[in-house]
């Protein structure tokens, strides 16, 4: 297990994988995946949290069963680029995931995610009772959508670096 670049993710989801996105809470790990094409994040069920040994198993249990290739975390940093309590939280908690999986983790700047999230809620009319039940999907969503987002303008940067193919 490491923590990798978005620029070596590619290279680590051949073969019919997916990617998994999470939006760590204190009571909750939203959780989403994407499409094999890697073009659309779609959340999951939130894993409630209990014990990190149990969230473990039964987070690595769902990333089995997506056939994920790699994980997108959620990195809570600070509005002026800091990183507090949160983010070290979040570091942890890949440090203890090390032991228990050899899936790359990308550690992406989560500023605003939630927010958006819940926006995006609002404007699909759940009412609040229903929001808090999946505002933390809906983040881990969002981030995720925004690591797919960044792999296809890297694609088209390649491409365009390439260049058009030539006759022989």
């Amino acid at each position: 297990m490491s923590i990798i670049t978005i620029e070596e993710l590619p290279a680590r989801l051949g073969g019919g994988k997916t990617l998994a996105g999470l939006d760590l809470g204190d009571k909750t790990i939203g959780v989403a995946i994407s499409d094999r094409g890697f073009s659309f994040a779609h959340p999951r069920p939130v894993i409630m949290r209990k014990k990190f040994s149990l969230d473990a198993a039964v987070l690595l249990d769902v990333l089995h069963k997506e056939n994920a290739g790699a994980i997108v975390l959620g990195l809570p940093i600070n509005m002026d680029g800091s990183e507090g309590p949160r983010a070290q939280k979040s570091r942890a908690f890949v440090r203890n995931m090390a032991g228990m999986t050899d899936l790359p983790f990308v550690l992406w700047d989560e500023r605003l995610s939630t927010v958006a999230a819940e926006r995006t809620l609002i404007e699909m009319d759940f009412s609040r009772r229903k929001r808090a039940g999946k505002i933390d999907s809906a983040a881990a969503a969002f981030i995720l959508q925004g690591v797919l987002d960044r792999l296809q303008s890297l694609d088209a940067a390649a491409r365009t670096e390439l260049g058009p193919p030539t006759a022989s």
